[in-house]
């Protein structure tokens, strides 16, 4: 099954995540079979916080496959932030 999930990266104590496809049964942080975006809990400034390609997460969850529960909270948000910024627009 695949899953879209969090791979964990950065160095000690300074944390940053790939969004990934992967495969169920391999490691959290092996091998995976599409980058789709990053998350970084500890961005400062200007630096990038969240970025998702929504439309390959969409075709990961319409050929079937599950969003792990931190990622959908991900993805939640980076849809009402979207939206928020194309209303403001």
């Amino acid at each position: 099954m695949v899953v879209i999930r969090l791979a964990r990266g950065g160095s000690h104590k300074r944390p940053f995540y790939h969004v990934v496809a992967a495969d169920s049964r391999k490691r959290r942080d092996g091998r995976f079979i599409e980058r789709l975006g990053f998350f970084n809990p500890v961005a400062r400034g200007a630096e990038t916080e969240l970025r998702l390609a929504l439309d390959r997460v969409d075709y990961w969850t319409g050929v079937g496959a599950q969003v792990s529960p931190r990622v959908a909270q991900l993805v939640k948000s980076f849809q009402s932030r979207q939206a928020g910024g194309q209303a403001a627009a």
